[in-house]
Formats: structure tokens, C-alpha cells, sequence
């Protein structure tokens, strides 16, 4: 069994413009600071890192390697969550997405895409260059709008949008595999691939591609009151990504799971900081474990009460103590007997 890595950070929901924020060697000597010892890096944010560099350039990677390691810290993913999304966007969502995209794209949904694509490119290039095996990302939607089955759907609609998905992951998933880095979609609300399910149908799309993977995010189980356990379970071979993240559903008699379009501290279910929500994580990282899961602990903070300056300082520790490192011997060795062939097959009466 592998014992997990961690802790680390996504730094996505801490850059800013202000310091110790600013900048990839600040803020990590920030998070160092708090106990992390790994970071997941946005790849979108020019404040913390350059992905076309990174991309072209293996000094440029080694430099951003042997600076996180005078701090104690390691690369754990890259991320490309907001580029991901617009791989797949439905025009209904042009407008709100366009703020993902460089500013000359915007109003460009054709050319928005393709550099999109372009980004997932890179961020395989710059993955190999940084010595990383998995990569975080969204897989974008065209179906979402759909997500529930009224008006009647037509019969095909959703297998040409798990089709067409599949035939813009297709590329992007080779030149990833061309890098040897697992693809790990976050299985989010809002997204194509949101649960396992619809996971499936993508894998199946794809003919089972080694490099689609999942980035497994107990929080938006919660949410959607799917059993996170389980899934494990189910999935656990494909799971090659963590974000450590809490969260609570508690409905009532005005809203449910969809939310009444209500702010966030006023939803049923909602993110809160780990160790304040329902996700048993003593049970998750007790199955990672098991299941010899082969990746990093990384906490994603989001949270609608606390503070996020003291979500990270107690997120290091949480999942910290949760790690299991995992044993190397039987706990009943000690009663060992010894045993050859022939002992065997005398206990089992076949001694000749």
C-alpha cells in the first residue's frame, strides 16, 4: 500500500494582487509557513506562473522546482480548470465564460475554444518539463443545460453531446498521454462529467482512454447526495487526484438540492472549511489508502463563513492527521507459524 501524499494547497482561491499572494515565491513561502508541503498551481495565472514558458522551456521548470524546494515544497498538479471549462461551452454560457479567456478572445467563441485546446496542449508539455503525473482540470459542458429531463429530451441529443465532448478531449487526451500525465477531471456540477455516471458515458466515448481520469472531490458528492464512499469503490482505479474539501446538505422545507437560486450561506448545501462539514474523511482516506491511491491530499478551500486565511491554517493540519501511513506488516505476524508446500498440503489432508 502507498501512503498518501500531502498536505498541499490549490493556490487558485488565495492569489491575488496583494502580498504575500502576488507571486509564486511569496506565496509559497506563505504556505511552507502553515505546513504545507506541496502546491497545486493554477496555470491561468500569470502572477504565479508562466504556462507557455513552462511549456517551452525545462530551465524555466527547473527554476520553479528548485525554488518551491528551498521552501519545503513540491509541485503537486498543475491546474486547468478555467481553460478546461471552455473546451466545451454551450452558447447560452458565452457571455459569463468569456472572463476565462485572454481579453482579445472575448465575443470569439471559435477562437476562444481553440486556444483553450491550445492551453490543455501546453499544460501536458509543462507537466513532463515539471516531472508531474496527474493534472487538474474541468472537462467543459455542452450538456448541462440539460440536466434535467424537461422538455423531453430527443432521443440521440445526449449521445451527440458525450460524442462531441469526446471527439475535443480526444486530441488533448493523446497529447497528454503522449507526456505521461494523467488527465483528472474535477466531477463538478455545471460540467458534462459531474458524477460517475456521466463519467462512464465519456470513458465510453473515448474507448476507455488511460489518460481520463478523475480528480475526486467529496464536496460536490455531498451537494448532489451522491455516497462519496462508494464511489471510491467503484471508481477508485481511475482516481489520480484529490481535493480535500468539506461540505454540508441540509435541506428544509423551502429549498433542496438545486438551491432556490439562493446565495451560498443560504443553500442546503453549501462548501464549508474542513473539519466543519459532513464528509467523513476519516472513512475517505481510509479507502484511498486501500486502494493504494498514488497522489497528493491537496486542500481546496471554499468556504462561505470562515475566513480563508484560517481555513488554510487549520488545513494543513486536518489533513496532515488524517494521512495514514500505511503499515508494512501484518498486524498478526507475530503469531506466524511458517509455512512451505508440503505444510499446506499436509493441513489440508493431501499429504502423500
Amino acid at each position: 500500500m502507498k501512503t498518501l501524499k500531502g498536505p498541499g494547497l490549490f493556490l487558485a482561491q488565495f492569489a491575488s494582487d496583494e502580498a504575500p499572494f502576488d507571486s509564486l515565491p511569496s506565496i509559497a513561502r506563505w504556505a511552507a509557513s502553515l505546513g504545507f508541503v506541496g502546491v497545486q498551481i493554477p496555470s491561468n495565472d500569470r502572477r504565479l506562473f508562466d504556462l507557455e514558458q513552462a511549456a517551452a522551456s525545462q530551465a524555466y521548470c527547473d527554476d520553479v522546482v528548485g525554488m518551491l524546494a528551498e521552501h519545503g515544497l513540491a509541485v503537486t498538479e498543475l491546474s486547468t480548470h478555467l481553460q478546461g471549462q471552455l473546451v466545451a461551452s454551450h452558447p447560452a454560457y458565452d457571455r459569463l465564460f468569456d472572463g476565462f479567456a485572454p481579453a482579445a478572445l472575448r465575443g470569439k467563441p471559435q477562437a476562444r475554444q481553440a486556444w483553450a485546446v491550445e492551453q490543455l496542449k501546453l499544460a501536458a508539455q509543462a507537466s513532463r518539463r515539471l516531472g508531474l503525473t496527474a493534472h487538474a482540470t474541468f472537462s467543459g459542458a455542452l450538456a448541462w443545460h440539460l440536466f434535467y429531463p424537461w422538455p423531453q429530451r430527443p432521443a440521440g441529443l445526449v449521445d451527440e453531446a458525450f460524442a462531441e465532448l469526446a471527439r475535443r478531449w480526444r486530441p488533448i487526451l493523446d497529447a497528454f498521454d503522449d507526456a505521461g500525465v494523467d488527465v483528472c477531471y474535477e466531477l463538478h456540477p455545471g460540467e458534462d462529467l459531474h458524477d460517475g455516471a456521466t463519467f462512464e458515458r465519456f470513458l465510453d466515448a473515448v474507448d476507455q482512454h488511460p489518460r481520463a481520469n478523475i480528480l475526486f472531490d467529496p464536496s460536490h458528492m455531498v451537494l448532489q447526495q451522491l455516497d462519496y464512499l462508494q464511489f471510491i469503490d467503484v471508481y477508485h482505479s481511475r482516481i489520480r487526484a484529490f481535493h480535500v474539501k468539506d461540505a454540508e446538505f441540509r435541506p428544509n422545507g423551502r429549498a433542496g438540492v438545486y438551491g432556490g437560486y439562493q446565495d451560498w450561506i443560504d443553500r442546503p448545501g453549501r462548501f464549508r472549511s474542513l473539519g466543519d462539514g459532513q464528509v467523513d474523511f476519516g472513512a475517505i482516506f481510509s479507502k484511498l489508502a486501500q486502494y493504494d491511491y498514488p497522489g497528493w491530499a491537496v486542500l481546496e478551500w471554499e468556504c462561505c463563513i470562515k475566513d480563508a486565511q484560517q481555513g488554510a491554517t487549520e488545513g494543513a493540519p486536518f489533513i496532515r492527521d488524517h494521512i495514514i501511513k500505511v503499515t508494512g506488516r501484518a498486524f498478526d505476524d507475530f503469531a506466524a507459524s511458517g509455512s512451505d508446500t508440503a505444510f499446506n498440503r499436509q493441513l489440508l489432508g493431501l499429504d502423500d
